[in-house]
């Protein structure tokens, strides 16, 4: 039995299916490669000490600012650590911090880790009121017992 079918037109779209299916898959291929550097994970500080983080991967980093650690320096740079209440990670940003920024609140900031393990942060986003958190910042802090909610409304602020 033959690999080729006897119709000629059947041969010649089974032809054209041979030749367009490489690079249909070539460029799937490329896609997905080209996109791999955008992709933007989410770690709590405890998630990303047990991941070993890569330095500079750029992930995105939750948790509470810890009460206590921000430092703002003359520069413009502001440093300031991030707890999951398991584990902390320092953070530095250079820039303008969020007007809802403060000791105690939830943030989330994107960046990548250096060598030292110091997180440098691109952009760092601050809850907007008192019921909202990130959805990924509540599900972790409830993951590990941490979630202090007062479970009236969701913690990502849908009613």
């Amino acid at each position: 039995m033959s690999f080729w079918p006897k119709s000629r037109t059947a041969r010649r779209r089974l032809t054209i299916l041979l030749a367009i299916a490489p690079v249909l898959a070539l460029a799937a291929g490329l896609t997905l490669w080209g996109l791999s550097d955008s992709i933007s994970l989410f770690y709590t500080p405890a998630q990303a000490k047990a991941a070993h983080v890569k330095p500079g991967q750029s992930v995105q980093l939750g948790g509470l600012v810890q009460p206590g650690s921000v430092v703002k320096h003359p520069d413009g740079r502001v440093a300031f650590s991030i707890t999951d209440r398991q584990a902390v990670a320092g953070v530095v940003f250079q820039g303008d911090l969020p007007d809802l920024f403060r000791e105690g609140q939830g943030v989330v900031a994107e960046g990548a880790f250096d060598a030292a393990g110091v997180f440098h942060a691109r952009r760092v986003l601050a809850k907007h009121d008192e019921k909202y958190m990130p959805r990924e910042v509540a599900k972790a802090l409830k993951d590990q017992g941490e979630w202090r909610g007062d479970g009236a409304r969701p913690a990502y602020g849908k009613p």
